[in-house]
């Protein structure tokens, strides 16, 4: 029998098949979901770290739901930003689910943005309250764009407050964000400030071993939703002492990660994302709960959102056919 061609899909190739955040966004809920009923096989992922706080990790994911299975190799290289090569760089592979061949081959960057946002958004929407408006963004890179941008579709946001390390960047976000999402966008020069009045906070810096911990108790008002992307890089101890529900959406992989030296001093995790979705756990259930989410990053995601990029590729004419 003749070999298949596979599909490569460039990164502007991936970005141009127009797939949505709100596509994303119902995807990666759908597999949440999935992972809640205990349908999803996900190892925990295993990498290598060749540069302090470096990392490059091997996700496998099969959605039986979704029918989706494969891989992503990913990187990330808190130095590339000096460089000018981007922090998180990778390949997915999606195979088919009844033969396992591979279909594509794709870059993963974006997806990755996309689909870390849009985890984001569907814990957003279990935690945090229906009426938000008001966003503190710390650490206004891809991540903060990508997860900015996936709460902008669920909730009827007006303020954000952008807070960066780097000079210059918070003020960059601030325009192009609020030109592209129509959002009152405002930089701000300290942590304290990006926090206090949000509703909902998201830090997206760079993951650290040795936390920063930049956000002291006290700052996170009551009633906020949090969303930990950097892992608990921006928190101090007592600040995550003082969320009602701390929710993540793996825990093997939190516990492998708290083995390698992460996460020494979280709170008990009360659920997982996909028990939230799933209806297994209530996510928010009073007005004043101060609730917080720290997803690691799922190759679930990632194999939610493949299907829709491949198959929007192969609709467009996208992309480059290759003999295996």
């Amino acid at each position: 029998m003749p070999n298949q061609p596979l599909l490569y899909l460039s990164r502007a190739q991936v970005e141009a098949t127009g797939v949505t955040m709100a596509e994303i966004i119902d995807a990666v809920e759908a597999g949440f979901r999935e992972h809640g009923e205990g349908r999803v096989e996900m190892p925990p992922k295993p990498g290598v770290h060749p540069r302090p706080d470096s990392f490059l990790h091997a996700m496998p994911a099969w959605i039986p739901a979704l029918h989706s299975v494969g891989i992503k190799w990913v990187s990330g290289y808190p130095e590339n930003q000096a460089r000018g090569e981007p922090y998180i760089m990778g390949l997915l592979i999606l195979n088919d689910e009844e033969t396992g061949r591979p279909l594509a081959v794709m870059d993963c960057t974006w997806i990755t943005a996309q689909r870390t946002g849009a985890a984001t958004a569907v814990a957003a929407k279990y935690l945090a309250r229906p009426e938000s408006e008001t966003v503190g963004i710390l650490g206004c890179g891809v991540q903060g764009r990508s997860n900015l941008e996936a709460l902008a579709v669920l909730f009827a946001l007006r303020r954000v407050r952008a807070y960066d390390t780097a000079p210059g960047v918070a003020e960059r976000f601030a325009v192009e964000t609020g030109e592209r999402l129509g959002l009152e966008v405002t930089p701000v020069n300290s942590p304290r400030e990006a926090v206090v009045d949000a509703d909902l906070v998201v830090t997206a810096g760079p993951i650290l071993h040795q936390p920063h911990a930049s956000i002291k108790a006290g700052w996170l008002p009551e009633g906020a939703f949090a969303s930990l992307v950097d892992y608990d890089t921006y928190w101090e101890r007592a600040a995550l002492a003082e969320v009602d529900k701390f929710c993540t959406d793996d825990v093997p992989q939190l516990e492998h990660y708290r083995s390698l030296g992460y996460f020494q001093d979280l709170p008990p995790i009360y659920a997982t994302v996909g028990e939230l979705v799933a209806g297994k756990k209530p996510g928010r259930e009073t007005h004043r709960e101060r609730t917080m989410t720290c997803n690691l990053g799922l190759a679930l995601d990632d194999m939610a959102t493949a299907p829709l990029v491949y198959r929007r590729a192969v609709e467009k004419g996208l992309g480059t056919w290759l003999e295996l």
